[in-house]
């Protein structure tokens, strides 16, 4: 029921804003996140000369080998001040970001400010998230419709979650752990096409 109404909230943006010129709403997809095998999708109006309202969304279901788990899902609405003109060139934005995780089974050595990663490789993490940030972006226009956008956000984000045992077990070794994290929150090399 509620992805329904996302549908017809997208939807009648894009009439909205849609029929009003060249420039006022763009489709876009984070390529940084379609090689984790992730689907990102987003869409972005013009609101005023200078300013956009930017909603993208990415979603991964798919089950890896070996008990591996990338499952997720993450909403980052922004809003965006554009230095020049809209839709080219330097913006400044402020964003929120929330979704799910199922995370576990990733081998890997990182401890980054303050979090654990590498606790993935022999642990699941199952959880919820949200936050807001602030970013930085430039638009390189590649022709009359189509355009790069290059985005990096900081910000923070609040997580509540449960901890199992291994990857593919379901034996829960902790439940209800918070976790405050600040550092990167977005990190977008998108191709646009503007309508």
């Amino acid at each position: 029921m509620r992805s329904k109404y996302y549908i017809l909230l997208l939807f009648g943006l894009l009439v909205q804003f849609g029929a009003k010129g060249q420039n006022d709403v763009a489709i876009k997809s984070n390529i940084l996140y379609d090689l984790t095998a992730t689907i990102s999708a987003g869409i972005e109006v013009g609101l005023a000369p200078r300013w956009s309202l930017d909603v993208s969304g990415n979603f991964n279901a798919w089950t890896m080998k070996n008990d591996k788990r990338w499952k997720h899902y993450l909403v980052q609405p922004e809003v965006r001040y554009w230095l020049c003109d809209r839709f080219m060139g330097h913006f400044l934005a402020l964003h929120l970001h929330g979704g799910q995780y199922n995370f576990g089974g990733i081998k890997n050595s990182i401890n980054f400010l303050g979090t654990n990663l590498s606790n993935l490789t022999t642990h699941r993490y199952q959880g919820w998230f949200a936050g807001a940030g602030i970013g930085y972006g430039y638009a390189f226009v590649l022709g009359r419709h189509w355009n790069l956008e290059l985005e990096a956000g900081v910000g923070y984000a609040y997580t509540v979650f449960d901890e199992f045992e291994c990857a593919g077990c379901g034996r829960k070794v902790n439940t209800d752990l918070n976790h405050h994290y600040f550092g990167p929150t977005k990190l977008a090399v998108n191709f646009v096409y503007l309508f």
